[in-house]
């Protein structure tokens, strides 16, 4: 008899798995208002940095007055019109992004490793660590942070770094208690309790095992505080507690602006403008993480 031949089976490739990376890309690409406030910081960014070639009038971020060009409203040649100096204010604007986003840059590198070392420490350790560090945070919240960024800035010199130093005194306080929860649910948690089985270190079990169980909340709560931390910037500057003339600082053009209000609108709202549009953008890109990482709650 003949032998009945069967079709040969060729052998099919398993189907490739998509790494997370892609997958938490697309899972934040269908999130329209992410990708909107992603798009909104990035061109901040990068506005920031390529100022001195991508404005018209570089040199007017110093003291240049040309009292022929006053108050001229927004044009061709001035996009965003000139203030009561002659100056060019859409240059103005996009030099004091650099200021407001360093002060952010700044205040949050500060705040963010001092308030999650401390956070680890009263969440992991519990008992008289708790009691004091938790203590001192209550303390520290119970005072506005403008309030207590206005004292600062008001016994001290009004500048730059003095801005930075007095938002940066109390924004680590929301860190704190941001990991301090995390951690009091993370230390009964199997993997805590099989590294100290183990004889890791305290070190190790707080900043390898439970510090990158914390990173999604922390990049929410980063994000979002980015927005606060420029407005209240701004009020420090417009209160003329921030940076102080001539350097182009987007509190303080909205303030000098508005004496001229409302004839000469563009030089107060349209810095005030650029000031909605990168908080506005942070508060997106917040809610977009914080969707994409499925974090609950970000205090």
């Amino acid at each position: 008899m003949a032998q009945e031949s069967h079709p040969k089976t060729v052998p099919t490739a398993p189907p490739r798995r998509l790494s997370n990376a892609y997958q938490n890309w697309y899972r934040f690409s269908r999130n329209p208002t992410a990708v909107i406030g992603a798009a909104i910081v990035i061109l901040a960014i990068l506005a920031a940095l390529l100022a001195p070639w991508i404005t018209p009038y570089p040199e007017h971020v110093g003291a240049v007055v040309n009292f022929r060009a006053r108050h001229l409203p927004p044009s061709a040649e001035y996009w965003f019109g000139t203030d009561n100096v002659g100056r060019d204010i859409f240059t103005r604007v996009i030099f004091g992004l650099r200021i407001s986003l360093l002060l952010a840059l700044v205040v949050l590198g500060i705040a963010i490793p001092v308030g999650t070392t401390l956070g680890l420490l009263a969440g992991y350790f519990g008992g008289w660590v708790e009691v004091v560090i938790m203590r001192l945070t209550d303390i520290a919240l119970a005072i506005p942070p403008l309030v207590m960024a206005l004292a600062v800035a008001a016994v001290l010199s009004p500048d730059l770094i003095n801005s930075m130093l007095a938002i940066a005194a109390l924004w680590w306080t929301w860190h704190t208690r941001l990991i301090y929860s995390i951690t009091r649910q993370l230390r009964t948690q199997e993997f805590v309790e099989a590294a100290e089985t183990l004889g890791a270190s305290k070190f190790h079990i707080l900043f390898r095992e439970i510090l990158p169980n914390c990173v999604s909340a922390l990049a929410v709560k980063t994000s979002l505080d980015a927005g606060f931390v420029i407005l209240v910037g701004a009020s420090l500057s417009f209160l003329g507690l921030g940076i102080q003339p001539p350097t182009p600082d987007l509190g303080t053009m909205v303030a000098s602006g508005s004496a001229f209000l409302p004839d000469y609108w563009w030089e107060s709202v349209l810095p005030g403008f650029a000031i909605l549009i990168v908080a506005l953008g942070f508060n997106l890109l917040g809610d977009g993480l914080r969707d994409l990482f499925d974090v609950q709650e970000v205090r």
